[in-house]
C-alpha cells in the first residue's frame, strides 16, 4: 500500500496546485485553459475524496488501537469490536482507491456500433441473431439511450443474416464492449418438426463510434459502388440505386447500406460504420502489441471466442469467461443485462489490478 499512498500523495498535490490556478485570474479570462483545468480537476475530485475518506478511517482505527491498551476492560472491548470494523472499512477502501487508479479506457464514453451476424444454424442462427438485437434494444431503453438501424439483411421468417446499429449515450461502450464473441443458443428451433434441441450461434461485435477527427480517410481510398437496396418484396423493394458500398481499398474493408431510400443516407451511414471500423482495426493493433496486457482484459477477447451460452430449455444464461449462471433466461433477452454486465465489468477490474500487482 505504500506505492499507493505515494501516488495518491501526488494526487493530492496535483488537485490542489488546480484549485489555486482555477481560482487565478489569468485562467478565469481563458476560457479554453479554464475548461480543461476544470475537467482535470473534476477528474481528480472522486479519487482524492476517497483517499481523504481513507486516511480518516485509517487514523480512527489506529485510534482504536491505541485505545485496546487502556486499563478499562469494558473500554478495551468497545475499542477492539471498532477497530475490527474500521479494518473492514479501510480494506475496502485500499479495494477502491486501487480500482479509481487503474487506467481508464478512453474509449469507455463513447457510443457504439453493434454488429451482430448469424453463424452456425441457418434460419435458426438468424433468429437468434434477432432475438439478440431485441435484447441488445430493450438494455438501451432502459439505460435511456438512442437507438439507430444502420443497416439489416433479413430472411424470410423474421430473422436477420446480419443486422448493424448504433446506440447512441455516454458510456455505451463501457458496458456494451464486453458483447463481443460468439453467442450460442440451445432451443428448440420454431422450424423443427421433431422438438429436437439445436445449438446454433451469432457473432456480435462491439465497436467504439470514433470522432471524424480520430480516423482519416483519404477519398482516393475508396471504391464507391450504388445499386438497388434488396427487401421483403411488395411495395418494400426500392426501384432506384439508393443501396451503397464502400470498399476501403488499403484494408479490404467492405460496408454496405441500404436501409434508407436516400442515396445520400445510405452514403453517410456506410461512412459512418467504415469509420468505426477502421478506429477498431487500429485498436486492435494497438492491443495486439501489448499482447500480455490484452489476455487480462475480458473487454478485449478475441471474437471468434464463445463467450455465452443462452439455454432455452433449463432458463439458463451461462457465461464461460466467468464462470457465471443465471437462471432468468427470458428477463435478460428482454433486456435486463445489469447483473450479467456488472458481473463483467468486475472481474475484467480484479484482472487488471492483478497485473497491477504484478
Amino acid at each position: 500500500m505504500d506505492n499507493l499512498n505515494e501516488k495518491l500523495d501526488d494526487l493530492e498535490r496535483k488537485y490542489q496546485e488546480l484549485e489555486t490556478k482555477l481560482s487565478d485570474p489569468d485562467v478565469i479570462s481563458n476560457p479554453a485553459m479554464l475548461q480543461r483545468l476544470a475537467k482535470e480537476h473534476s477528474e481528480m475530485s472522486k479519487v482524492v475524496e476517497k483517499y481523504r475518506e481513507y486516511r480518516q478511517a485509517q487514523k480512527r482505527l489506529e485510534e482504536a488501537l491505541a485505545l485496546t491498551e487502556e486499563d478499562d476492560e469494558d473500554l478495551r472491548e468497545l475499542a477492539r469490536e471498532e477497530a475490527n470494523q474500521l479494518k473492514d472499512t479501510v480494506e475496502e477502501l485500499e479495494k477502491e482507491l486501487a480500482l479509481l487508479l487503474l487506467p481508464k479506457d478512453p474509449n469507455d464514453e463513447r457510443s457504439v456500433i453493434v454488429e451482430i451476424r448469424a453463424g452456425a444454424g441457418g434460419e435458426e442462427a438468424a433468429l437468434f441473431a434477432a432475438d439478440l438485437y431485441r435484447m441488445y434494444v430493450r438494455y438501451a431503453e432502459r439505460k435511456g439511450w438512442k437507438v439507430e438501424l444502420l443497416t439489416a439483411n433479413e430472411t424470410g421468417i423474421g430473422g436477420y443474416k446480419e443486422i448493424v446499429f448504433r446506440v447512441e449515450g455516454q458510456g455505451a461502450y463501457s458496458v456494451l464492449k464486453y458483447e463481443s464473441g460468439v453467442h450460442r443458443v440451445q432451443r428448440v428451433p420454431v422450424t423443427e418438426a421433431s422438438g429436437r434441441i439445436h445449438t446454433s450461434t451469432a457473432t456480435v461485435a462491439v465497436l467504439p463510434e470514433p470522432d471524424e477527427v480520430d480516423v482519416e480517410i483519404r477519398p482516393d481510398d475508396l471504391k464507391i459502388d450504388t445499386f438497388r437496396a434488396s427487401g421483403a418484396g411488395g411495395q418494400y423493394v426500392n426501384m432506384t440505386d439508393s443501396a451503397v458500398r464502400i470498399t476501403h481499398i488499403p484494408t479490404g474493408i467492405v460496408v454496405t447500406c441500404q436501409d434508407e431510400r436516400s442515396q445520400l443516407k445510405n452514403r453517410a451511414k456506410a461512412m459512418q460504420l467504415l469509420r468505426a471500423k477502421l478506429y477498431d482495426v487500429e485498436i486492435r493493433r494497438q492491443q495486439e502489441e501489448m499482447a500480455s496486457e490484452r489476455r487480462g482484459q475480458i473487454g478485449s477477447g478475441d471474437r471468434s471466442e464463445r463467450i455465452r451460452t443462452y439455454n432455452f430449455p433449463q432458463n439458463r444464461v451461462t457465461d464461460h469467461r466467468i464462470g457465471l449462471t443465471l437462471y432468468n433466461l427470458d428477463e435478460i433477452l428482454d433486456g435486463d443485462l445489469d447483473e450479467l454486465l456488472y458481473a463483467l465489468a468486475t472481474a475484467d477490474q480484479m484482472e487488471k489490478l492483478k497485473l497491477l500487482g504484478a
